[in-house]
């Protein structure tokens, strides 16, 4: 295992102790699992005590009946080559869950102002209200758009309209002879 392999897993380790989380994956993309409750407490851990104040990007998966999982990449840079800004240390995914109806979780962008960006976007996306947010306005989506587009169970008007080319059809078809 590499020195930054091990960086990382001691950096989760460490986080997932101190806010009562679970450590998951390997090779590079650790993952700390949290309660929704600690979800803003995690970030600024990770933030002050551990070094990763280098909030890379916020988003949502649709994880269907488990609900709305909510992810944030978080690195370490250290001053130094390359690039004038220095070099990216150890970096781990945070992630929470939360219900699919109802979807909301507090704002991290009192931790990382970065987050209020990212936030919008994954409201916008997938219905996810962050509690506390600034200004939780449309910022993609037309005015009146309705819906969520990245939940998976919404459906694209224009495949309402006309079939998906590449659908698979009924296998019991009659087939001209």
């Amino acid at each position: 295992m590499s020195t930054a392999s091990l960086a990382a897993a001691d950096l989760a380790a460490q986080l997932a102790q101190r806010c009562d989380g679970r450590v998951s994956g390997g090779a590079g993309d650790l993952t700390v699992d949290v309660r929704a409750e600690r979800w803003v407490q995690a970030l600024a851990v990770a933030r002050d005590e551990l070094g990763l104040g280098f909030f890379d990007w916020l988003s949502a998966v649709d994880d269907l009946e488990a609900g709305l999982w909510v992810v944030c990449h978080l690195a370490a840079v250290r001053s130094g080559s390359p690039g004038a800004g220095g070099q990216l240390g150890g970096h781990l995914l945070v992630r929470t869950i939360v219900a699919r109806e109802g979807a909301s979780l507090a704002t991290a962008t009192s931790v990382f102002a970065g987050a209020a960006w990212h936030e919008r976007e994954t409201w916008e996306m997938f219905g996810i209200e962050f509690v506390g947010h600034p200004n939780l306005v449309p910022l993609l989506l037309a005015d009146g758009f309705d819906g969520w587009p990245l939940r998976k169970d919404f459906q694209l008007q224009a495949r309402l309209q006309r079939p998906w080319p590449g659908g698979k059809e009924s296998a019991v078809r009659q087939v001209p002879r």
